[in-house]
């Protein structure tokens, strides 16, 4: 999970709860499997509406000013590009917001679908529905500028840096890989990953790549994202998120990949991600 995520997830959480748990009070029978209605329409929380959920607050590059209606950062034109898929003019999205961890909890939810740098996992598959992934995430290296890492050009070079990680994650298995253990720190958490390079404790840090450029954004003042490693193997999928067993899944799973097919998808990623197209690769 990206590490923008973990450090706000509990900004609105409270409010999603409470929001949840009076639409729970007030729940009928489960959405029905089909996609739509007797009139070809789409069923959604509104009719006639697409109710999409983002956290809040939210950060470039996903959004912009904090603001999802504006169509602009990532997720916010990709939320609007699939919303426009399903026949949905930006004027008929209703955006709310809730907590990341009250998103994939159990039960009913007050809106469609739901857009935060949602991973894809088995765990969560359990209690929520995923359409398929919009983006992979690449890991990547946070240096601070006045270590020997900031100028790491190589694999072979960072190997020579002490470089912090955390326990248990895929930031952790793609480091052992590529770095071996004999210069690695490993932490409990991201968290303490981030502590620990503004401590000067560590030289760099690895963590996904639009994780790393939070870092660098908002957290650690002195570090730079230095390089990214070249494979999206076991790279975090980010999806759309929607109530478990929700009419909308098959025709947004659709969407998304008719996004991918057409290229949009990739044309996005390069408009409002290119900080990270332009990470040089390690070799």
């Amino acid at each position: 999970m990206p590490l923008a995520t973990t450090l706000r997830r509990a900004a609105a959480a409270a409010v999603a709860v409470f929001a949840a748990a009076s639409l729970a009070a007030c729940a009928g029978a489960p959405a029905d499997s089909s996609a739509g209605t007797d009139d070809g329409s789409l069923q959604t929380v509104t009719a006639g509406k697409l109710t999409i959920a983002t956290g809040e607050p939210n950060y470039e590059p996903w959004f912009v000013d904090d603001d999802p209606s504006n169509g602009e950062g990532f997720e916010g034109a990709v939320a609007l590009a699939v919303a426009e898929q399903l026949g949905f003019d930006a004027d008929d999205i209703v955006w709310v917001r809730t907590g990341f961890d009250a998103a994939i909890a159990p039960g009913p939810k007050d809106w469609d679908i739901n857009i935060q740098q949602f991973s894809v996992t088995d765990e969560r598959k359990k209690a929520v529905d995923f359409s398929s992934p919009y983006y992979t995430t690449t890991q990547a290296v946070v240096a601070l500028n006045d270590s020997t890492a900031a100028s790491s050009t190589s694999i072979a070079d960072l190997k020579k840096a002490t470089v912090g990680v955390a326990s248990g994650t895929t930031s952790y298995t793609v480091a052992k890989e590529q770095l071996g253990e004999a210069n690695l720190s490993v932490f409990n958490t991201v968290d303490d990953v981030v502590l620990a390079l503004k401590g000067g404790q560590i030289d760099a840090m690895i963590t996904d790549l639009p994780g790393a450029f939070y870092v660098t954004g908002a957290l650690v003042d002195n570090a730079t994202v230095t390089g990214q490693f070249a494979s999206t193997d076991g790279g975090d999928q980010f999806a759309f998120v929607l109530p478990k067993g929700s009419a909308l899944t098959a025709a947004v799973t659709d969407a998304v990949d008719a996004l991918r097919d057409a290229g949009t998808l990739d044309e996005l990623q390069q408009e409002w991600l290119s900080d990270a197209v332009d990470v040089p690769v390690l070799k």
